[in-house]
């Protein structure tokens, strides 16, 4: 019987794993051998990965700690001399970098690492250069590397972070693509999440669905919410994801002129009903590699208004399934979000291309294949 090539997957937490990669890894079992490593207990790692995969718990954590990130190094490179992977896989800035170089280090041949976005894109000074200084190291210590999207390729390849024939993008980008069993228009959850939520069929809804940070922009279109509400009386904006910048009492001071008209819901295991229940898609967002959550929302059939931004350029078309406006420019999202809610004829329009590009471009199936056929090329 021949004895199966070694496949490990790391991510710093769990979620990266559940929300970007279970099909990956469930597609890899097929034919490798698969290890998992996150920060997380078993048991919460197998409540979304089947049993066959085989789960090694890593002690890293999210934020710089150099005592922690050396911990976590060390325990890389023992486990990686001691299994000896014949590739090692990961996703997340923290765990890339430790994974890459504990990979360099115990030469495992095949290194591959996936690029999400560089935090470093919107910083100045010191805290730019010594964090792409360390996407260097990384792009170094990798043998492979993956960008979600072409223009964050080519964006690094600019910046001189990795060499052209280095990296690659997995079809036309996105890192899982989209399940569009699941991301769909859905009558049912648009009329149940209205209904918990006090609005009737006449509201129009923007909505806003990633962690509440400034570098998503959310102040932004808060702001720029306000300036169009009091002449589009139907307006509701609609925001859903966890608070990571205590930005919350800022978003609810903008707001509190229009009470009633902004809805905010934490953290949901259930996006594509949000989704459902809403009219366009809204990321004023400062820096993406993609943005899986706009081309689920294309699926589910809306249109987009988000920033011009690398990433953000390849996940909506300007004109085509959305509208783009310069990071930052809150009288451009202003107008463009009055345009859309003016404009019906141009909203629908948009949506049904936003739609048609989901199933085209996106779809999960292709994406999950996109990466089998890669990995294979590598290890095979």
């Amino acid at each position: 019987m021949t004895k199966l090539k070694r496949i490990c997957v790391v991510a710093t937490v769990p979620v990266a794993l559940k929300v970007f990669m279970v099909e990956h890894i469930n597609k890899l079992a097929e034919t490798y051998s698969v290890t998992v490593m996150t920060n997380a207990e078993a048991e919460e790692v197998y409540r979304f990965l089947d049993r066959r995969i085989k789960f090694i718990p890593l002690p890293i954590q999210r934020k710089v700690s150099v005592f922690s990130d050396l911990v976590s190094l060390i325990k890389l490179f023992k486990i990686f001399g001691s299994e000896k992977f014949d590739c090692v896989l990961s996703i997340m800035p923290k765990s890339g970098l430790l994974t890459m170089l504990a990979g360099y280090l115990a030469r495992v041949p095949r290194r591959v690492h996936i690029f999400t976005g560089q935090v470093w894109y919107t910083k100045q000074g010191f805290s730019r250069f010594a964090l792409k200084k360390l996407d260097q190291l990384l792009a170094f210590s990798a043998t492979h590397l993956l960008a979600d999207s072409p223009s964050q390729r080519a964006f690094l390849i600019e910046e001189e972070v990795v060499r052209p024939e280095k990296i690659e993008v997995l079809g036309k980008g996105s890192i899982s693509g989209v399940d569009l069993a699941r991301f769909k228009p859905d009558p049912m959850a648009r009329k149940k999440i209205r209904q918990e939520l006090g609005l009737n069929e006449s509201a129009l809804v923007f909505l806003f669905m990633a962690r509440l940070t400034y570098a998503k922009g959310i102040v932004d279109l808060a702001q720029a919410f306000t300036h169009i509400a009091m002449t589009c009386p139907n307006a509701h904006l609609l925001i859903v994801g966890p608070d990571e910048d205590g930005v919350e009492e800022v978003v609810t001071e903008l707001s509190s002129t229009f009470k009633g008209r902004v809805h905010r819901v934490g953290f949901t295991n259930n996006p594509e009903a949000y989704m459902a229940a809403a009219d366009i898609f809204s990321l004023p967002s400062y820096r993406e590699g993609f943005s899986l959550a706009t081309i689920q929302a294309a699926g589910v059939g809306l249109p987009a208004i988000a920033s011009r931004i690398y990433g953000l350029s390849d996940a909506v078309q300007e004109g085509m399934t959305g509208l783009l406006h310069k990071p930052g420019a809150i009288d451009e999202i202003s107008e463009a979000m009055a345009r859309l809610y003016s404009d019906g004829e141009l909203r629908v329009s948009l949506a049904e291309e936003a739609r048609k590009r989901a199933h085209t471009d996106f779809t999960q199936s292709m994406i999950v294949n996109e990466m089998a056929a890669y990995i294979d090329r590598l290890v095979l």
